[in-house]
């Protein structure tokens, strides 16, 4: 039992492939970066820019209207206490008005809410649009 080695006599054949290895690396990296440049490419803020040549119209700023509830319930405009029912009558001529006065709701850290939520309906209901409520900051 003789080992045989047998030996051809040729030598080893040169392999003449590309390695792809480090162009997919860089195939990759591109790739990467894509994908994180294209959302800050498609963010845009839309604003309204001045039109050159119009001259800006001189705002009035609108009249502020002060609802107050208190800690009871009761609500007063400008002061003058009204029953929830007549803040609609009382709040109507507002609606008509050209340049609609701000309409300032405040309650009171203890008022009742469902009185809050009622005076705000009512403003939403007749029609007023420009409404806030202000002196949140006591409920911090």
């Amino acid at each position: 039992m003789a080992l045989s080695l047998r030996n051809s006599g040729t030598q080893d054949e040169v392999i003449m492939d590309i390695n792809t290895t480090p162009l997919i690396d860089v195939m990759l990296v591109l790739l990467v970066m894509l994908i994180i440049t294209i959302p800050v490419q498609l963010h845009a803020v839309n604003m309204e820019l001045p039109v050159p040549g119009v001259p800006p119209t001189k705002q009035v700023k609108p009249e502020k209207i002060e609802i107050q509830v208190s800690a009871q319930g009761s609500v007063m405009v400008q002061g003058v206490k009204v029953t929830e029912e007549d803040l609609a009558q009382h709040l109507q001529p507002l609606v008509n008005v050209e340049n609609q006065p701000e309409i300032h709701i405040r309650p009171d850290k203890a008022a009742p809410y469902a009185v809050f939520t009622k005076v705000l309906a009512t403003t939403k209901r007749i029609g007023l649009t420009k409404v806030a409520v202000v002196g949140s900051e006591q409920f911090l």
